[in-house]
């Protein structure tokens, strides 16, 4: 069930790019860690400004495409948390949770359809 309209899913990604960008100072990310953390939080704003859904800026990428990038963003966080040799217990737990929850959203939002909206909506 796709319950997550595209006005929330903006508003998600928008907490999406602060925790990206929060983590190092917040949780202690640092090294490589953190130049990800930095990274995935201007690479996400980037895609979050220009996707063509509510909360968008810009609005030249199509709402699929940014959908397909989480798809697998979400499953590449997790693998990469669990196998890279060099990160900490935080960095590799951070990373884990947040390709769970970014694959979670994926999952839950609507991504345009309009009749999945007005479900969501009405929920």
């Amino acid at each position: 069930m796709k319950i997550i309209s595209d006005q929330m899913h903006g508003a998600l990604d928008y907490l999406t790019v602060i925790i990206f960008a929060l983590a190092p100072s917040l949780i202690g990310l640092t090294g490589i860690a953190a130049v990800v953390s930095y990274a995935l939080a201007i690479i996400h704003l980037s895609m979050t400004v220009a996707t063509m859904m509510p909360l968008g800026v810009f609005k030249i990428i199509p709402i699929k495409l940014h959908a397909l990038v989480e798809l697998i963003v979400g499953p590449v966080l997790v693998v990469g948390g669990l196998v890279a040799p060099t990160l900490s217990t935080e960095s590799r737990t951070f990373f884990v949770l947040m390709g769970v929850v970014i694959f979670a959203v994926w999952a839950l939002s609507s991504y345009g359809r309009p009749g999945e909206q007005a479900a969501a909506r009405q929920a």
